[in-house]
């Protein structure tokens, strides 16, 4: 498998998981959704939020790569957040519209990478305003890694709340080869 399908592939799981979650988060009432669980982000609602901000701030870094002209054009509404705690949105309704679009847009982007594209070493600056260099494919890998991170304390709040999401495995989606 190469680079690129290990991407799609985790394009894939990231919509589907997502999907999941926001399903298992629409089943609960506002106050549930905003209820301080002594999580990082404090409640179901403020990790939905930042991971639509980490994603956010990762693809217009991402955008940048000369071959990301498309993902550039249709991030170009989007305000960049300001912190990595920000509250897009205070109700899930439009958070969960804002996922919709952004998991559709990381599928379209990485469809559209090539192999030698992953090899790209992009500059960006990191939250802080410090300048970094670093390898593509291995940024991306980051930014797969830190959604199923947070996705992992999400299970864990919606179960708090009464929610269970079932399987979350990546292997899911990876199919059975048969033996030979």
């Amino acid at each position: 498998m190469s680079q690129k399908q290990h991407f799609l592939l985790l394009a894939r799981y990231n919509a589907w998981m997502n999907s999941t979650l926001y399903g298992a988060a629409e089943r609960l009432s506002p106050a549930a959704l905003t209820l301080d669980r002594g999580a990082y982000f404090s409640s179901i609602l403020g990790t939905l939020n930042h991971l639509a901000v980490g994603d956010i701030i990762w693809l217009k870094r991402f955008a940048e790569h000369p071959a990301c002209s498309d993902l550039r054009h249709a991030l170009s509404d989007i305000e960049h957040p300001a912190a990595l705690n920000a509250s897009l949105f205070d109700t899930l309704g439009p958070l969960h519209a804002l996922r919709t679009r952004l998991d559709q847009q990381i599928s379209l982007w990485v469809e559209g990478l090539t192999e030698p594209d992953l090899e790209h070493v992009l500059a960006y600056r990191n939250m802080q305003g410090i300048p970094a260099r670093r390898l593509y494919a291995s940024l991306m890998l980051h930014f797969f890694n830190h959604q199923t991170h947070h996705r992992g304390q999400l299970s864990t709040l919606l179960l708090q709340a009464g929610q269970d999401i079932g399987v979350t495995d990546l292997l899911a989606l990876i199919g059975d080869i048969d033996a030979p």
